[in-house]
């Protein structure tokens, strides 16, 4: 059976699980998951380090220095420190932002809390979001976690995927299937 992944994202994902098998083993999981989202969100604030670590042609000595004052910066655990360390000295730097992304996610399948996109097409308030979470976990008997995203072109409704279950209340779906019967017609 042949796959169709990018080198990329094998790599990020081999990486990802390879300090995620070392944190759990060394029971510093919780901790090596903090740094993970704190790493993650300077990335994406900041542009600067985004090129650094995204430039393949600064030097590997340069990126050492950026990633352990980075690191010591941010109190990163010695595991986090070390396995950044690795990173730069395998020229893998530049695959930070999806090893981090893959991390995160086997984090939360270990949890076991399930993601969900939901788009609705109106804003929802933070208590309307916390009820749908809390009534669909109790259905799913798991902690769901939403990516939430407002599509003013569903017309009405909402779009919600959990796994390879979807549901879609959209007008804009119903409008599509009714041109759809037409067309058949």
């Amino acid at each position: 059976m042949s796959s169709n992944k990018s080198f990329s994202s094998q790599t990020s994902e081999r990486y990802a699980k390879a300090i995620f098998e070392l944190a759990y083993e060394n029971k510093e999981l919780e901790i090596v998951e903090k740094n993970m989202r704190e790493l993650l969100s300077v990335y994406e604030s900041s542009s600067e380090l985004r090129n650094f670590i995204k430039n393949p042609t600064q030097s590997f000595s340069n990126q050492l220095i950026v990633v352990k004052n980075i690191s010591d910066k941010m109190k990163f655990s010695l595991e986090m420190k070390n396995f950044l360390s690795v990173l730069v000295v395998k020229r893998r730097i530049f695959f930070l932002k999806n090893i981090i992304k893959n991390f995160l996610k086997l984090s939360s399948i270990k949890r076991g809390e399930l993601n969900a996109q939901l788009v609705s097409s109106k804003s929802l308030s933070d208590s309307e979001l916390n009820n749908v979470s809390r009534e669909l976990s109790k259905i799913m008997g798991s902690e769901i976690n939403f990516n939430y995203k407002v599509d003013q072109e569903l017309i009405g409704g909402f779009k919600m995927q959990v796994g390879s279950l979807m549901i879609d209340t959209s007008i804009k779906n119903k409008l599509q299937k009714y041109e759809q019967i037409m067309l058949e017609n």
